[in-house]
Order: C-alpha cells, then structure tokens, then sequence
C-alpha cells in the first residue's frame, strides 16, 4: 500500500507533530505499506526520521500554518503522487488560527475524495464536546454562539471524507446523533512508545507529585500546589511538586507567575520544556502524575504515557478523561476540579497507600500496552479495508 499522511511532523512545532512522528513511525513498521507520503509542513530543519524503516517514507513539504494557499498546494501534491490512502491527522486549527485558513484547510478532505483517492479523517476533538470558556477560547457569549456555528460547518466538511476516525466512543455517539453521519469509526488514541515493565517500587524515598503538559487555559497547576502544601500540613512530610512542561500558547507567562506568586513555598520545580529524551526520567521519578484540568479537548497522550510508564494517575471527574477510562481500562483516583480538598485527597489516598498505588500502576500499565501505536495502524489498515469493500458495493449498486 502507498499510504499519503497529511500533517505538521516535528522538527515542526505546529499542534499533533509528535502524534504523526508516532503514526509514521508504526505504519512503516508494517509489511502492507510500501511507501509513507508525508504531505507535511515546511520547516527550515530535516524532518526527524530517526526510526527503523524511515526509508518508506517520502518527505512532502507542502503547506505552512495560515497560508491560504494550503488547500490548493496539498491538493496538487497529493495528485502528483497518487496515495492508494490519504490519512489526516487533525484538529480544528491544525492549518491556521485564522477562520478562513483554518476552513479552507478543512476542505482538504472533500477536494481530494473529488479526485478520486479515498480519504480517512483522524479527528482529535469535536467542539460539542468542548467547554468555550475553560479551553480559552472565549467567555462572550455571542463569540461561543459564532464558534459553535462555525465549528458546525467545519465538521460537516470533515465529515465528508469518506471515513472519519475518533478516539473516543462518546465523539462517534455526538456525531451520528446531531450529524446523521454513518462513516464514523472509532481508534484508540494508542501509546507512542512501550517502555520495558517497570521495575515497581514498593516505597519512595522522595514522594514526587507531577503534572506535564502545556498550562495556563484548562490545566491550571494553583489548585495542584495547594493540595499538595494542605497534605504537607496535614501529613507532615517532605512533598516535591514537578510541573513539566510550558505555557500554552495562549497564555504565555503564565508559569513564571505562577512561580513568582508560590516563591515561598519550598520543593516546586518549574523544568520548562522537556524533551524527548527527557520525558522516560521525568516520569519515572514521579510518585504519582496529576491532571489539574478544568475541561478537556479530546484524548490524553499524558495519560497514555504514564500509563506506558506504569504510574498511578490523579484525575478530574469530567468528561473525555472519565469515558477514555472506562472504554481503554486506565484506572485512577478521581477528584473534583473545583475543589482543593477534593484533590488533596485524592493525591494523599495514593502517596499512603502503596499497595493501592501500585495496583494502580499495574494497571495502567496493562492499559498501555494493549494499544501500541503498531496496534493502531493496523487497525487503520483494517478501516481502509473496509472503506473499499463499501466503495466497491457502492459502484455495484
């Protein structure tokens, strides 16, 4: 198979590079594909392709974040090269934050179904199951009313290709209700890389509670710190407190005030960006890894990675996070997001219970490793089969 994949691809810093890099690398893992097409962002580095097999893949820069010249471009490579497949890694914004390049890119689907090559459409979010406010988008509103019917359209354009995959059950339930749509399958978000079995630890010498990801929009890391200092009191023990990673792009500064407002409390590390190579070591000296989100935006690649770590997971009781837990088998101490108490208890049921943590752990594990990303490709593959043996019936017709 000569498979086309359209997507940012790292060295870009463009939303969902990582998640390509992991998708590229388990698709030419497999005897099936011939040949990865990568219809990708331009950046002035190499593209990283520093995996086995990398060979079947064929660099194709083509776009760039908000050029309205995006959908003519990808279109005209696409036939070019003539993909049995075009694969989309998406989200809404994926080529622009501007409405009219970030619509125009959502057309890509349809025009390249209109050239005759099938196309299949992973959609990491769906805005009916976005919280406006929470996620930074808006508090107005009228603006939420505009986004709501501009999101309406953009997913009828994606809902044109001619499959669309999602990561969650619940997202597939959403559009086959208010969208009639009948080409929906649902894929596990998968785990980018399996680690050996962990070596569990029976007890820590240094208790670390961690967070990663990129704050200061839903995932707010006040409430984090204030349990942890309400269990410091109560327990009297030596905390550490990890937050890694940086501020969302919306909310730049965002971490250094909040270093600057808790500079009198002691055992907070602020790592800043952690890469690649980085990210084994910061999760496996973690105790325990918390989610202090007030919303989510879709699948969690934090909870897949620490459950491919094998850790004990803090999580808030809402939406995406509560249902990916329930259909992948992740397990975790639930808090409410509103609450400080809620969470300190939620951390302090862990920290004291070892046997219970690492249950906890064991699990996750489990978890993890039922869905390697080499799992989801074929699982992919399996989706096209399908799509083909429904074009075929529907020629016959």
């Amino acid at each position: 198979m000569k498979l086309g994949i359209v997507s940012s691809f790292p060295p870009s810093k463009i939303t969902l590079n990582e998640y390509a890099y992991h998708l590229v690398k388990g698709f030419v893992s497999l005897d099936k594909v011939e040949e990865v097409i990568l219809f990708c962002d331009k950046t002035h580095e190499d593209k990283v392709l520093d995996f086995p097999f990398s060979e079947k893949v064929t660099i194709v820069e083509c776009w760039e974040f908000n050029n309205h010249k995006t959908l003519f471009s990808v279109v005209k490579e696409v036939k070019k090269h003539k993909p049995n497949q075009v694969l989309f890694n998406l989200q809404f914004m994926k080529f622009g934050d501007k409405k009219t390049v970030a619509a125009l890119g959502l057309l890509l689907p349809k025009a390249i179904r209109l050239s005759g090559i099938p196309t299949t459409v992973l959609i990491h979010n769906i805005l009916e199951a976005v919280d406006l406010e929470s996620a930074g988008f808006t508090k107005n509103p009228i603006l939420k009313t505009a986004y709501n019917a501009i999101g309406f359209c953009l997913t009828k354009f994606i809902l044109s290709a001619n499959t669309v995959a999602v990561t969650i059950a619940r997202y597939k339930r959403i559009l086959e209700k208010k969208y009639k749509a009948k080409n929906i399958t649902v894929i596990p978000h998968g785990t980018f890389e399996i680690a050996k079995k962990p070596e569990y630890t029976s007890s820590y010498t240094i208790k670390r509670v961690m967070t990663f990801g990129k704050f200061g929009t839903y995932k707010k890391v006040e409430i984090l710190i204030e349990a942890v200092e309400k269990i410091r009191q109560r327990t009297n023990e030596s905390i550490e407190i990890v937050i890694a990673g940086t501020d969302n792009p919306n909310t730049l500064g965002y971490l250094k005030s909040v270093e600057e407002k808790y500079k009198h409390i002691p055992n907070i590390h602020f790592t800043g960006y952690v890469p690649e190579e980085d990210v084994e070591q910061i999760f496996n000296e973690s105790t325990v890894v918390v989610f202090p989100y007030t919303s989510t935006t879709g699948s969690s690649g934090v909870l897949h990675q620490a459950g491919s770590y094998g850790k004990a997971v803090v999580l808030p009781n809402i939406g995406d996070l509560k249902e990916l837990i329930q259909d992948e088998g992740y397990a975790g101490e639930f808090f409410n997001p509103e609450s400080v108490e809620s969470l300190a208890d939620a951390i302090q049921t862990i920290l004291q219970n070892d046997n219970y943590r690492l249950s906890l752990e064991k699990n996750n594990y489990k978890a993890a490793t039922a869905y390697p990303m080499k799992k989801i490709c074929e699982m992919y593959l399996h989706a096209f089969k399908t799509q083909e043996k429904v074009n075929l019936n529907q020629a016959l017709a």
